[in-house]
């Protein structure tokens, strides 16, 4: 896993109720293909519209990625309650036109942090099997991959909290909230 990655990656910060708006926005200027690669089907706005409003909740760390002042990537991390040891499972959308600019790396390592300093032990995404670009990402994070039928799962251990990740999260989190504030 790339835990010596360069954390200076601009405009990623963590989202707060306050981006709910700014949620429901992002993901309803998805196109069909998107959504229908992020949630395994075609989904309507009024999905998309209830799936943002539950993004923030107490077991979801989300982050989001402003390369231009406009939210044009998201990760979540969603701690699943019922596993022992701790698990959760990690999400990434970027839109389309922001693809392959570095994104979706960027986000995914700010979600492994999250996970590592949340003493997450294991790490799970779902995607469907002919997301390569979200299988290329897992494996380029040491991601093991399971293939199904239709789907990927793809699974890490993120390593152990260090002072360094603490400091990281909590640095890029004040950053990122004074970013925003200046805006």
């Amino acid at each position: 896993m790339n835990t010596d990655t360069d954390h200076t990656q601009p405009n990623i910060r963590r989202l707060w109720q306050s981006d709910q708006a700014t949620l429901v926005d992002f993901f309803q200027r998805m196109d069909l293909q998107t959504r229908r690669l992020r949630f395994f089907a075609p989904v309507d706005d009024d999905y998309l519209k209830s799936y943002a409003e539950g993004i923030l909740s107490k077991d979801t760390v989300a982050y989001g990625a402003f390369p231009d002042q406009t939210l044009r990537g998201i990760t979540e991390l969603r701690v699943l309650q019922d596993k022992w040891p701790r698990a959760a499972e990690i999400a990434l959308l970027v839109e389309p036109e922001w693809q392959e600019k570095g994104l979706g790396d960027a986000l995914f390592d700010r979600g492994i942090t999250a996970a590592q300093n949340r003493n997450i032990k294991s790490l799970h995404m779902l995607c469907l099997k002919e997301n390569k670009r979200m299988q290329y990402l897992a494996k380029k994070h040491d991601a093991v991959l399971k293939f199904e039928t239709g789907e990927t799962e793809a699974a890490l251990t993120p390593p152990w909290p260090t002072p360094m990740s603490l400091f990281y999260e909590m640095f890029a989190d004040t950053r990122g909230y004074l970013q925003l504030m200046c805006h």
